[in-house]
């Protein structure tokens, strides 16, 4: 583990190609592998689990799996085919320049990308091949998460140039995937074998008296606000008017949405909260429209860098716009960008960018390329212009005129307060979508979906609320375990209630996303953190019966979650998916992974409560032992779960990238986090375990894993799971 530790840290100063050569690829780390799992065998047989069928097959499939490692490294080819169209290929090189023939030739029929309705996100890649064997003529398609395989050897889309030159990655390794897939499945059969065994460790902690009884958990949170600056209000359409621009469709972040997610992100960006003032979105993005000088003078650019903020030399955490140039209209930033853009260790580099990129914002949003409000179907596409683009040629006078002028004529009507005449516009705007991009437009559904997604959407304030409340509950648990008194039947009624609230409030924040995406919303790290959150409720509410304190944990947990989740709510946007992860595997995989990890933070915050009780030192033995139980019997389905998330995620891997195991950063860690959890279940050979205190600090340390596994990497290692952060 120390040495996967030490690898993943090599990885990140030295690169890829250092630590595949001198550490995963080099003999010595199989050598490593082999006498460990040998060791291991040798092991079991003298314990006698063969005794004890599940367990047997538990850790015989982990050496299947290893086993079908092994074959991979030794027989297996992978490389890279370069084919344009009409051209035959019978050979791919690896990454070291070393070819590697085909007893067959492959040619390029035909590439495509697929494109989502009405936009220029690309949804797919689609290559048609030829197979030439001996006489015979097999035809073909590879496309993103769908291989084409033949003889053996599988072909994977993976890149292609505006020359009209396609990539193919070609893999070959018909023996070591195949026992590597049998350990995988003999590993979630073992895995169900053992649940239902009677002799299982699981099956006597779980009918143990003393998990009938509740634990309670306590974390410290501080959490302080920033008040608004008392400026002058800025000049805003009425509510009811503003909120009309936010049925306009708009072309953002390759997809077709209503305005209103616009202004929302728009807010969000600049002022970290999707309303200023008590101002809505729509009025915020209208105001800036149509009223600029009075907003550029308003304090709501946020800078969360004190080292800026000095450049800028302003006091709080917000900007105005006219705090970004000088009495001579120099861009106060521009020295130093230039600076951290040429040395990316230049003391808060990103911070800069950051501000920046939200002064840039405004200027691109003052230009009015933002606004792509106007679809013309253009050589075949439909394309969205806004009235700063260059119109082609084809587009008749009158049509011309409409998009260079009408938001003019629109800003003349606001400034004379005619609201009327605004409204005509906007329905003229509206006419004028649904004639140009008929059949493209989102449904009325998905609209009015999305809408109401924007306006139920929790911010801060949510989170906030659910981490006190849940501080609060766990305050009074804590109190009553401690004294050992009856919990008030009329404060549990309360507690689940509002846990059922929670419950229910994510479930229709989660679906709507799900609706107005189109697919299951498990592609980032916000999202991901979302399931978590609403995945740690769902097991709150359906164990709470048997573990009461789950009640204040949940509470918590998922205030705790939601908060980590507003790390991204500066850029939290609904975006077309990438090709590469539109696959129901990846839904799975992430699914299992984050109902891991919020199991694990049970144990956590047990361990943390036994820790607390055992400071009281006051009648605190059985409680503590009884947290222990409890902690050991989840850590059970939360170890497999991570477990069977990781082989399904080999599984993904190897149908979208031609690699089951690549020794990423994020697998690599999740492999730490399986092996270190994995320790506390082996108390018959390690009794350090058996006591109460240690099995308590283990998982309270243990955690800090699952936070590097999740967060560290994702923000620090980097890797192919970089998309996570976004």
């Amino acid at each position: 583990m120390i040495l996967l530790f030490l690898a993943t840290v090599f990885e990140k100063i030295y690169g890829t190609s250092f630590v595949n050569e001198y550490v995963y690829d080099s003999p010595p780390f199989v050598i490593l592998w082999t006498v460990l799992t040998s060791a291991g065998i040798v092991y079991l047989l003298l314990c006698k689990i063969h005794k004890n069928l599940a367990v047997w097959l538990i850790h015989l499939s982990f050496v299947l799996i290893l086993v079908g490692a092994f074959v991979s490294w030794m027989s297996s080819e992978h490389g890279m085919l370069q084919v344009t169209k009409g051209e035959q290929v019978s050979f791919f090189v690896d990454d070291n320049g070393k070819k590697y023939s085909m007893p067959f030739l492959i040619e390029l029929k035909d590439f495509r990308i697929l494109y989502y309705t009405g936009t220029h996100a690309p949804m797919n890649f689609v290559s048609e091949v030829n197979i030439l064997d001996e006489g015979k003529n097999v035809e073909g398609k590879v496309s993103m998460n769908r291989i084409f395989t033949y003889r053996g050897y599988r072909f994977y889309q993976s890149g292609y140039d505006t020359e009209g030159s396609v990539s193919l990655f070609v893999a070959h390794d018909p023996y070591g995937i195949a026992i590597t897939y049998i350990g995988y499945t003999f590993l979630l059969l073992s895995f169900v074998c053992f649940f239902y065994n009677r002799r299982s460790r699981f099956y006597t902690l779980l009918h143990s008296p003393l998990i009938m009884r509740g634990a309670a958990i306590f974390i410290l949170f501080l959490y302080s606000s920033t008040s608004i600056r008392a400026e002058m209000r800025p000049k805003v359409l009425p509510k009811e008017l503003a909120a009309r621009f936010g049925d306009i469709c708009v072309l953002y972040n390759d997809r077709i949405c209503p305005l209103q997610t616009l202004a929302k992100d728009f807010t969000v960006k600049l002022y970290g909260s999707s309303s200023y003032k008590g101002y809505s979105p729509e009025q915020v993005f209208t105001g800036w429209m149509f009223y600029y000088s009075s907003w550029q003078q308003q304090p709501m650019i946020k800078i969360n860098s004190a080292f800026v903020r000095q450049l800028l030399g302003i006091k709080g955490k917000y900007a105005s716009l006219n705090d970004f140039t000088n009495d001579l209209n120099i861009y106060k930033l521009e020295d130093v960008i230039s600076k951290s853009q040429y040395d990316k260790r230049f003391k808060d580099s990103r911070a800069i960018e950051e501000a920046d990129e939200k002064y840039n914002l405004i200027a691109s949003f003052n230009s009015g390329k933002l606004l792509k409000i106007f679809p013309y179907s253009f050589n075949g596409d439909l394309v969205w212009y806004s009235q700063a683009d260059i119109l082609p040629e084809s587009m008749s006078r009158n049509e011309w005129f409409f998009v260079k002028k009408s938001l003019s004529y629109l800003s003349e009507m606001v400034v004379m307060k005619d609201y009327k005449h605004v409204s005509m516009v906007l329905e003229k705007f509206e006419k004028y979508q649904e004639k140009n991009a008929k059949g493209v437009l989102p449904s009325t559904q998905a609209f009015k979906a999305e809408k109401l997604y924007n306006r139920l959407h929790y911010t801060l304030w949510f989170s906030v609320i659910c981490i006190c409340v849940g501080f609060i509950v766990f305050l009074y648990y804590c109190y009553c375990l401690s004294d050992s008194k009856r919990i008030n039947r009329s404060v549990s009624a309360l507690s689940i209630m509002i846990l059922y609230a929670i419950f229910l409030y994510l479930t229709v924040v989660i679906a709507l996303r799900w609706f107005v995406s189109g697919h299951i919303p498990l592609s980032n790290g916000f999202e991901t953190m979302q399931f978590m959150s609403w995945s740690i409720v769902c097991i709150s509410l359906l164990l709470n019966k048997h573990y009461s304190m789950l009640v204040p944990f949940g509470i918590l947990l998922c205030g705790l979650s939601l908060m980590v989740s507003m790390i991204g709510e500066s850029n939290p946007h609904i975006t077309q998916l990438m090709p590469v992860l539109s696959s129901p595997l990846l839904s799975i995989h992430v699914a299992i992974i984050m109902l891991a990890y919020s199991l694990f933070a049970f144990v956590m915050l047990n361990g943390v409560t036994a820790l607390i009780l055992y400071a009281k030192k006051q009648n605190s033995r059985i409680p503590i032992e009884r947290l222990q139980i409890i902690s050991q019997v989840i850590l059970y389905p939360a170890i497999f779960a991570l477990a069977i998330g990781i082989f399904v995620g080999a599984v993904w891997a190897n149908i979208s990238w031609g690699r089951y195991w690549s020794w990423d950063p994020k697998e690599t860690w999740a492999l730490i986090t399986l092996l270190v959890y994995s320790l506390a279940l082996h108390s018959k050979s390690l009794p350090l375990f058996r006591k109460p205190l240690f099995f308590h600090v283990f998982t309270v340390l243990s955690f800090l894993i699952v936070l590097m596994t999740y967060f560290g990497v994702n923000y620090v290692l980097g890797g192919m799971h970089s998309y996570a952060t976004s």
